[in-house]
């Protein structure tokens, strides 16, 4: 079976899915959504540097959802009325930018986006790198050799000089500001956080950890020099370091734990857990087990480092193109990375 996709948005991640979209045999192009003029009108492949292929990019969508069976949802800023939108009209949404575990999202943006999957008769799935696959899938895929699991853990370190998008690096995550401005309460931080909150409750719910609660902590580090970051300076002083810490506790006892160690071009204090860069999962259990992960563009090629850091987005786009099949026949409602059948690669 052939599934027609739209995607909207062609971002970092956007452009990856879009390229993917193209290259897997069971899914077609029904549209592209953008969001400038820029970008409107444009084939989409002259958006990711390929020949034309007949689909051109548009402001406005609308009238394509009624020949799309699925979304691949991919803007920074992700809107629950849009959303709804779409799983009303009878499109699935698969999405990177939210609803990792909608069961435990704010209860109003819960039950709209319930209604509107039921409405629609379509299902919505969240899902990604970290929070996503790392953060959960090989969590969960690691337990199944435990007879016992008393706590798991999910940490990732990374330098954030690397990447070049400095409206995320000090817009939405604040690095660059003042200190104590630098707070779960902040809008945008508080909108990340919620996501790990969520990855945190759902392999809690899914390992029936029993957790009663999930606790923020947040440490910042201000950098020690003015440093250059892809043309915007970070001044010293302000935040260059963010651990974050979200734990789910079952009766006092933190039985799941997302840890992120984030700097840019910052030792990190001698206090701090120091794994390798990447993702590390540790289960302690009956036996305890530990992976580290890491994406490269080739482990055995020697390619710029622009590249190797855009892994990381490629990585993100294709758990959510690989997922559309799944999503596409799953039942009307929500379908977590814990319900889907197993996401593999598939030309």
């Amino acid at each position: 079976m052939t599934y027609r996709v739209l995607q909207w948005g062609t971002g970092a991640v956007g452009r990856e899915a879009l390229r993917g979209i193209l290259d897997r045999s069971d899914l077609t192009l029904a549209g592209v959504k953008v969001y400038t003029d820029a970008k409107a009108g444009l084939d989409a492949g002259e958006l990711i540097g390929r020949a034309d292929v007949g689909v051109r990019a548009a402001l406005n969508v609308e009238d394509l959802l009624a020949e799309a069976d699925c979304v691949l949802y991919t803007p920074r800023t992700p809107s629950v009325d849009e959303v709804c939108r779409l799983l009303s009209a009878g499109v699935n949404v698969v999405t990177t930018s939210f609803a990792f575990h909608p069961a435990r999202m704010d209860a109003v943006d819960r039950d709209r986006l319930l209604s509107a999957c039921r409405t629609g008769g379509t299902s919505l799935h969240g899902t990604g790198l970290n929070p996503g696959n790392l953060g959960v899938i090989v969590p969960l895929a690691l337990s199944g050799m435990c007879r016992e699991i008393e706590r798991v853990t999910v940490q990732e370190r990374a330098d954030w000089s690397m990447y070049d998008s400095v409206d995320i690096t000090f817009d939405q995550m604040r690095f660059g500001a003042p200190p104590d401005e630098v707070t779960e309460q902040v809008e945008s931080l508080r909108f990340t956080s919620d996501l790990f909150r969520q990855q945190v409750w759902l392999l809690g719910d899914t390992l029936g950890a029993d957790l009663d609660e999930v606790v923020t902590d947040l440490e910042v580090i201000p950098a020690s020099a003015d440093r250059d970051v892809f043309g915007r300076t970070l001044q010293a002083g302000t935040v260059a370091g963010q651990r974050w810490r979200w734990s789910g506790r079952s009766a006092g006892a933190t039985r799941v734990e997302v840890e992120t160690l984030w700097t840019v071009a910052e030792r990190q204090p001698a206090h701090w857990p120091t794994p390798q860069h990447g993702w590390t999962i540790t289960i302690e259990g009956t036996p305890s087990v530990r992976t580290h992960v890491m994406t490269l563009a080739s482990f055995v090629r020697d390619v710029p480092l622009a590249e190797h850091v855009q892994s990381a987005s490629v990585a993100t786009a294709m758990q959510a193109v690989n997922a559309v099949p799944g999503v596409c026949a799953a039942a009307a409602g929500f379908t977590t990375m814990a319900d889907i059948p197993f996401v593999w690669h598939r030309p």
